[in-house]
């Protein structure tokens, strides 16, 4: 059923955290709805892993909100400005990546995209096509649309200064280029996550500077990992692959805090909020963990999933009363840390080596990395076939 741009404008605002600016969202909807022409809605993923998360999907889905409303998603794949490294929420120099990483990841990341993006709508770019062949002039000519002081004024730039650790001239071209994307790919609408947002400002005024209309400019929540404290990285192991096979995807996100379900469901499914807040925590993981595992993987892969997952929990015979070990910050904290205070390791290394052993599972998801970390809300903490605890902050 067809939809107006009104109702198109507040179906694209859920989970929007900055929206620049409503208005004129709402006037290139109009325009579309009466010229039939979609509009051009561009998100840039620097292809730093191999593998794309949950955090990366929250994107990916808002783009397919677009395409199920008729419009076009240009997919960017930033391997010129991955030779430069995002400064974004750095405390310290990102190193660039090589040319060979930047190939293999960007590969995966085609293989992976069009599980959730609709192929006919989508177009993959890559800003090396035209940043090779702006060459030195056109930067210098780039570079004299912006100031310094104005770049400077970044938070995280700023906390760099006020520290006295450096900032390579480098770094600040890529805000410039990342902005200038917009210009070549005259993007009607930019999305990125909420530490993106300087970015995605310079694209608007570069592209007011070049004589093309504003992109509005989309950000949205940073979706917490698996600790329950930082964004979701593969780097802090703490994150759910959008390629995680249905049994470790279920039961990793089963895993997750009681206090970020809220944001996993609001981001990442269509379940109503009043529909959760009825449900008891964790049968409302499960219900999250569910649908958001049939997403990826299809309903009945997603379903034997969580069969396999209740009947692997129930048959541990959770005791009914058990410990309750209080772990103090800052968190996360490693998880062999926490066996040796919980007193299911006499140290850190016996504790790896069970973990490694396969002998420790949180809420009934094997944890098999010695070197996991987590933040305590109430999980509970199996160490070989009697240990049981939960685990709360103090």
């Amino acid at each position: 059923m067809k939809i107006s741009p009104k109702e198109s404008l507040d179906r694209l605002s859920r989970g929007v955290v900055d929206l620049v600016a409503p208005e004129d969202l709402l006037r290139k909807l109009e325009h579309s709805a009466r010229t039939g022409k979609p509009l051009r809605v561009k998100a840039g993923f620097d292809p730093t892993a191999p593998d794309l998360h949950l955090g990366h999907a929250v994107l990916l889905m808002k783009l397919r909100e677009f395409q199920n409303l008729g419009h076009h998603v240009l997919f960017l794949i930033g391997d010129f400005t991955g030779m430069i490294g995002d400064p974004t929420g750095r405390s310290e120099l990102r190193k660039p990546l090589t040319d060979d990483e930047i190939a293999a990841n960007a590969r995966t990341y085609r293989e992976q995209v069009f599980g959730i993006l609709d192929p006919d709508r989508t177009e993959v770019v890559f800003n090396s096509h035209w940043m090779k062949t702006l060459g030195a002039e056109g930067i210098v000519r780039l570079a004299a649309r912006q100031t310094v002081a104005h770049f400077l004024d970044r938070e995280d730039f700023r906390k760099r200064m006020d520290q006295s650790l450096p900032i390579h001239l480098h770094e600040l071209l890529y805000p410039l280029i990342q902005g200038y994307d917009s210009v070549a790919l005259k993007a009607d609408v930019e999305l990125g996550g909420t530490d993106q947002l300087f970015n995605l400002l310079v694209g608007r005024d570069l592209q007011r500077s070049y004589g093309q209309e504003p992109q509005v400019v989309l950000s949205l929540p940073l979706l917490v990992g698996l600790d329950g404290e930082r964004k979701m990285s593969k780097s802090l192991k703490n994150a759910v692959g959008i390629m995680d096979e249905p049994f470790d995807m279920y039961g990793k996100l089963m895993s997750i805090p009681d206090a970020v379900m809220g944001s996993y469901a609001l981001l990442l499914t269509a379940i109503p909020e009043d529909e959760l807040s009825t449900l008891h925590p964790r049968d409302a993981k499960a219900r999250i963990a569910l649908e958001i595992t049939t997403r990826f993987h299809g309903i009945d892969p997603a379903m034997e999933a969580q069969d396999r997952f209740v009947r692997q929990f129930s048959r541990r015979e959770i005791p009914e009363e058990m410990p309750t070990v209080k772990i103090s910050g800052p968190w996360p904290v490693r998880l062999s840390t926490v066996m040796v205070r919980a007193g299911s390791a006499r140290s850190e290394s016996q504790a790896k080596q069970l973990i490694a052993q396969k002998a420790v599972d949180l809420d009934g998801f094997p944890i098999t990395e010695p070197l996991a970390e987590i933040t305590p809300s109430g999980q509970i903490l199996r160490v070989g076939k009697r240990f049981y605890c939960r685990l709360e902050k103090s």
